[in-house]
């Protein structure tokens, strides 16, 4: 069984190119219906049926977990058995007859300028570790970028002219993101006071090129030091830079570009951000709107 599991992570972080946060989840997803399946004495994925299959869901249920942790695990032995499958070490994939549980939409949360602007000024331009930081923090939010995107940045993907980056996001695919005069300002301050020399853009205090947590680490140190009470994770830069571009009037198609979503239906849940906050403003703001005044 874990040469089977140990294959297929190999696949989604070699062949796929899958970023090291997504196959550690998919790792300890599957790990845990192995260690499910030993307590059933099933020592053999080929053995699984779509009963055992329907009893592990009730297991999670147990546990405790929401509708989107379970989704996230039968999706993730739902796919484990795909590549099983195609590599014919079972004859069918059981998880294909369960369905997920219905997850309620929420929208994807994003900051406020003013909120984005507190979080800005933390860092010590002084220091050469608070120009990194704020760096990273403005190249979240100028461009857009995933987390597992921006540790990847090498300086020569940076076109300083045309101030824009070539970005290899999701399966290695290839696109181009804008950034703007500040970004350019902090990425060659950064680049002239740094200690260490490397092709990435972004290192840390060892000189090596900084982890996706160690990106996240910095976030949350910056967000506590401002006094923001949201939740801020990168993801919520990404969603803050695309609700800031629809919201100042950019086309959908656009912005589905320098997200990088091959799916415009993926971008759309933007509108519906930019749609609610339109509606706060008429009805704050227009005087036949406002309930309660003029009466």
């Amino acid at each position: 069984m874990d040469d089977l599991i140990k294959e297929y992570l190999d696949y989604l972080e070699y062949e796929r190119r899958y970023s090291l946060y997504t196959v550690d989840n998919y790792d300890k997803d599957i790990t845990d219906f192995k260690g499910f399946l030993i307590i059933k004495k099933v020592l053999d994925f080929s053995k699984v049926d779509y009963q055992l299959a329907r009893d592990y869901m009730v297991n999670l249920y147990s546990k405790g977990y929401n509708n989107k942790t379970i989704c996230r695990h039968i999706s993730s032995l739902r796919n484990f058995y795909k590549f099983l499958l195609a590599n014919n070490y079972v004859n069918d994939n059981p998880f294909e007859l369960i369905s997920n549980p219905k997850i309620e939409k929420k929208l994807p949360n994003f900051l406020y300028y003013n909120d984005l602007e507190k979080i800005m000024e933390v860092p010590d331009q002084k220091e050469e570790i608070g120009v990194r930081d704020e760096l990273i923090i403005e190249l979240l939010y100028a461009t857009g970028i995933r987390v597992s995107e921006l540790v990847n940045i090498k300086v020569k993907d940076i076109d300083f002219k045309e101030k824009q980056i070539r970005i290899f996001g999701k399966g290695k695919k290839e696109r181009i993101v804008l950034f703007g005069d500040k970004a350019l300002e902090l990425i060659n301050k950064y680049l002239d006071t740094r200690e260490f020399d490397s092709d990435f853009l972004i290192l840390n205090s060892r000189g090596t090129k900084i982890t996706e947590r160690g990106i996240r680490v910095v976030l949350d140190k910056n967000v506590k030091k401002s006094g923001v009470k949201a939740h801020v994770t990168p993801h919520t830069m990404r969603h803050t830079f695309a609700t800031h571009m629809l919201n100042e009037g950019a086309n959908l198609i656009t912005v589905q570009e320098l997200l990088g979503h091959e799916n415009l239906a993926t971008t759309q849940v933007y509108t519906h951000v930019s749609n609610e906050r339109l509606r706060n403003v008429y009805l704050n703001t227009h005087p036949r709107a406002k309930k309660g005044k003029d009466e």
